[in-house]
This record gives structure tokens, sequence and C-alpha cells, in this order.
């Protein structure tokens, strides 16, 4: 019988397991005490040998021996394995008691089902459950030595009822090499469909439902057949036991308390009994033993499965289930809360506190939230906050903080960058409108093209910006002075960039390539001041609609000579044609594209600026941007 103390440990209470210490059946001193006293003996023959039978040569010899064992029995990982095989055993362990066939929902399903209070009804429902009990006992008696003990041959099979001498010859009769424990399930499916044909199981539901659960059961008998069939691996078994008793046998030469006069490190007392020595062993052998007593439940160990009790309850039972209940109710009548809305059943005097516990309501019904919280907002407020953190690119804020810690407001990359991102603000809350001012971040805002598109260096490839400014008093000098081709450009207030000139003269242009690579060569990086505060006049230019997409950075020309009235910002396409570059400058990349960048020096107080960002002009376009300033 399973060793039951749910009882005695039902509340936790001071050394509430220490009563179980001293129980005897099912306990680890009854399963260990003779490995125990085995090592124990052992252990004292060797201690016994080393004091009293060797000379002083053999017993240096033997020191050396024994520290050595000590030193190196640590190696052995005994904790490791033990721990995941005897966490694997107590799974399959419980496992095995999950699957063992238990009748009572085909018990219910039967006697609800077939319907009949007739002989022959009676005969269908007790001869189907008694062939589900058989069932049971056949797989029970090839796994279980209790069961099989109990029931050896057929003849006894016969004899205790599960089985009548016409059925024997009928499981005799078929031939198979195989456990035939399933057979006794074909007949009950049999008999349930002659009691669907006899019109006793009234549809088809029901008789699915029957064989369904009747399969369950059939499917739970097949699970113990396989898990007597599959133990666990062999090999597995064999390197548990291994490891452990080969720890134990080293211990007993390595944990042997030697000679305190010679010196030896950790052998300063002599004990005689090795006290930790002899728990360790009590511990790590009774967690082997645990395994070996659980790895097969169903044997007649005394945590073993009660199997044969199991036998006795559910024939018992599912014979009473589908016969003497079979229709036999309790006469109805009303409860005593029947005109009670709220019924409260009654508390003995042993059970009153649990009246003074307030019933468990959830765990944030005591919450408290201050009253200034619990006020609603209105929805307008709430909507225009969603909106203003909805507006503004998730990357922004990044952006800036990036050109922020910029190294110096010197550079050029830097005051490009600013400028860059400023009108990158401005353009995503501007739609539609083409026109722009300068780089002011603070003032005023510039909206490209239709629907809010971006220029090209900014997350698009088919658009150029051009934007120029006047500067008449500026404390610093501008980020660029750019200009298209190699002509300088007039003195002058507007910037027509939709005028078309021939060609300019060779003088000029001469000049204009000498001054342009002579700047080149003396300013590369100049200190940038920030943009100018004074008025501006605006310019707009309508976008082109010619789509063409950026492979290299645009090509600039900048003049530090040239002053300008007007500032303006214009989006138009780029198109793939050969590019005009100057001739005395030689294109980096080979090739006639080339990027030229030239930055003014600080002396000059106005200036143009044009800008040029992710896209290329080349051919008639900047013909088109020349024309104006080639005379």
């Amino acid at each position: 019988m399973t060793v039951t103390y749910t009882a005695r440990v039902a509340n936790a209470r001071f050394c509430g397991f220490s009563k179980l210490l001293l129980a005897w059946k099912g306990s680890i001193y009854k399963v260990l005490y003779k490995e125990f006293l085995a090592f124990f003996a052992m252990y004292t023959g060797i201690s016994i040998t080393y004091r009293f039978f060797l000379h002083d040569e053999q017993k240096r010899s033997f020191e050396k021996l024994a520290i050595y064992c000590n030193h190196y029995a640590s190696l052995i990982p005994m904790s490791f394995v033990l721990g995941f095989y005897v966490t694997l055993v107590v799974n399959r362990w419980w496992s095995q008691y999950t699957s063992i066939p238990l009748p009572d929902t085909l018990m219910c399903i039967l006697s609800g089902g077939l319907q009949g209070s007739d002989e022959r009804g009676r005969l269908l429902r007790r001869t189907m459950m008694r062939y589900a009990s058989l069932s049971a006992l056949l797989i029970l008696r090839s796994v279980s030595t209790a069961v099989f003990k109990r029931f050896p041959t057929m003849d006894h099979v016969v004899e205790a009822g599960f089985m009548s001498r016409e059925e024997r010859k009928k499981f005799e009769g078929l031939h198979s090499p195989y456990n035939k424990y399933w057979i006794p399930c074909v007949w009950f499916t049999n008999l349930a469909a002659v009691a669907r044909c006899e019109g006793r199981i009234k549809d088809d539901h029901t008789l699915k439902l029957l064989l369904e659960e009747l399969n369950t059961f059939r499917g739970k008998c097949s699970m113990l057949f396989h898990y007597d069939m599959i133990s666990v691996p062999l090999v597995y078994t064999q390197v548990v036991t291994l490891a452990v008793y080969s720890f134990f046998l080293v211990c007993l030469i390595g944990r042997q308390f030697l000679d305190p006069t010679q010196g030896y490190q950790g052998h300063d007392l002599d004990l005689y009994v090795p006290i930790f020595t002899l728990l360790q062993f009590f511990f790590y052998a009774g967690w082997l033993k645990v395994a070996e007593q659980l790895i097969n439940p169903f044997g007649e160990d005394d945590d073993d499965f009660e199997t044969n009790w199991l036998i006795d309850r559910n024939f018992q039972v599912s014979m009473m289930a589908v016969d003497e209940m079979y229709g036999d109710l309790p006469m109805m009548e009303r409860d005593r809360y029947w005109n009670d809305s709220n019924p409260r059943p009654p508390y003995t005097a042993a059970t009153l506190f649990v009246l003074r516990k307030p019933s468990f309501q959830g765990s944030t019904f005591d919450m408290a939230v201050p009253k200034e919280e619990m006020h609603f907002q209105p929805m307008e407020n709430i909507a225009e906050n969603l909106e203003e953190s909805g507006g503004r690119h998730p990357n922004m804020a990044l952006f800036n903080r990036l050109l922020n810690a910029a190294p110096s407001p010197s550079g050029f990359m830097g005051g490009a960058l600013r400028r860059t991102s400023a009108q990158l603000q401005r353009l995503r809350h501007s739609p539609s409108i083409d026109q722009c001012t300068s780089d002011d971040e603070d003032e005023e805002g510039c909206k490209v093209g239709k629907g809010g598109s971006l220029p090209s260096g900014l997350g698009q490839d088919t658009q150029s910006t051009v934007c120029s400014f006047r500067e008449d008093k500026s404390v610093r000098t501008p980020l660029l002075d750019v200009y298209f081709g190699a002509d300088p450009v007039r003195q002058g207030g507007q910037c027509p960039t939709d005028q078309k000139t021939t060609g300019t003269a060779d003088e000029e242009q001469q000049t204009g390539e000498e001054e342009a690579e002579s700047k080149w060569r003396e300013t590369q990086v100049v200190s940038l001041p920030p943009p100018p505060q004074s008025s501006r006049e605006t310019f707009t230019r309508p976008s082109s609609t010619i789509r063409v997409a950026a492979r290299r950075p645009s090509a600039f020309l900048l003049h530090p000579d040239v002053p300008s009235t007007l500032e303006h910002c214009s989006s138009q396409p780029a198109i793939n044609q050969s590019r005009a570059v100057p001739p005395g400058l030689k294109p980096p990349f080979g090739g006639n594209n080339m990027s030229l960048l030239m930055v003014p020096t600080h002396d000059e107080p106005q200036r143009i600026r044009s800008v040029s960002m992710g896209s290329e002009l080349t051919g008639p376009q900047v013909e088109a941007l020349r024309g104006p300033f080639s005379d």
C-alpha cells in the first residue's frame, strides 16, 4: 500500500516534517540501511588495517594514496548526473500513474446513453462495462508483478468473473504474437453498434461520444504497455550507478583519517568516525535509492502503485453505476434555500474564522488614486497632444542631437547639416508651397512641391533645392557661394533661373576658372557664421516634373566675388546628362561628371549662395542656371 502522510503535513508548523523522520514503512532507513552498514563496515576495516597492521613505510605509501584519492574524487560529477536522473525518473513515475485507465467517465456515458431497464438493456450495459474492466486487467497483469501474482493464468481471470469460458475460447482462438489486451475493447465497440441498431442508443452523437471515451480508455492501456516496454536508457542508469558507487569506493580510502604527526594539510584531527562522509553517503546513495524505487512503480515496494486495489475499486464502482444505479433516482424536492436569493451554508465553531475574512475582490480593489489624477481630461486636449507628438518625425530629435554634437560650427558639413535640418523641419510642415526664404531656423518656413515632398538630399532622389540670399551686414560669412558652370556671376538682384543663354566669352571663362582654382586651394574649410538677420525678398520658380534618380553628389562651383540681393529656394528635378565642369580642375572620379565645392573666405560682405542637395544638374539645366550671369 502506498504510504500516505498527507494529513500529517496538512498545516505547516514548527518542525512539521520532523514527525515523519521516525516512520519506518516507506522510509529511507528501510531502503538504505543495508548499503549504509556495508559502507561503514568497509571503512572501519580499512581504518583498522592502516592503524594496526601496516608498518611505517607502508603507512607512508597508504597516506600518499589517500591524499591522491581525496584530491581527485571531486572530479566525478555525481550531483549533476544524479540530479538529472532522479528528475527524469520522478516525471516518468507520475506520468505512469496518470496513464492508469479509470472507468469513471465511461460508466457515466454508458449509464446515460444506453437505454433500457429490461433484461436485455441491463445485460448490454453490464457486459460492455465488464469488457472495459477486462481490458484494464489484462494490461495491468502484463506490467504489474502484484497483479500477475494475483492472476497468474487465464483460468484465474475466468474464475474471478472477468471473462466467461466462451469468451476465453474466443480470446485464445484469435492468434496473434502480440499482447491481446485490446480484444475486449473491440468486443465493446461491436456491442455498441448492436445497441445502436436496436435503438437503445438513441442517436449517433451518443454513440460517437461513447466510442471516443472508449478510445481514451484504450489509449491509456496502450500507454502503460509502452511505458513498460520503453525504459529509461540503460546507459543512463549505468552511468549514474557507476558514478555513485565509484565515488564512495574512492572515499573509502581518500576520507581516512591520517596520522596527524605527519603534518599533512587538512589532517590535523583524528576522529576515527567520518561523520560527514557517512552523511554524504546517506544523501547521495539515498537519492539513488529514490530513483531505483520509482523507476518501476508497478512492483511491490512500499510506495508502488496499489494496482490490485485499483482493479477491485474500478470493477465494483463501474458495475454499480451501470446496473444498480440505472434509473434509480431519489425523489426531487425543493432545497432549503428555495426562496433565498443569497444562500449561505452554515459554519461550525471550528470554521467561524472564515467569516471574518473579507471576500477577495481583486488585487487592485484597495488601490488608491490621488484626487487630482481622477478627473477626466477633455478629448480636445488629448487629441491636440497626440497630434503634436505624431506630427514630429521620430528621428528628428536624434538628428538634431547629432548636429548639436558636431565638432565646430566653422566646418562646412556642420553648418550645412544644421541648415538642412532646419529646412527639413519647415518642409515637413509645408505641404504645397514651393518658395522659401533663407536658412533662418526661427522665423520662416519652406514648402517644396505638392504634398510636402522633401529634397533629394534628405531622403528622396528626384529633386534638388537651389537657395540664394542677400546679405548686407553680416557678423560672419555665409555658408556657401555656389553657382553652376565656370563663368562668374554678375552683381545683381534676382536669379532668373528660367532664362537661357548661348555662352560667354573665352576671356571671362578663363578668368573665372583661374579664380575658382585659386580659391579652392586657399580655402577649403572656413568658419561659418550664423545666418544673417537682414530683410529678404523671395523669388519662386515652378518645379519641374521630370523624375530622374540621382546617383552622385551635385556639382557646385562657388564664387566668392558675387554679391546678391535676393534669396530664394526652388525645387527642380535632376536630369542625367553630362555636366559642365571647369576645364581647369580635374574630376576626382574620372569622366565628365564631378562635384566641385568652393568655400569662400570671411572678407566678402555680400555673396550669392546656391545649394543643390542629392541630385545632378547637367546639360540644359546647368546652362539655364548659368545664362543670366554669363554676360
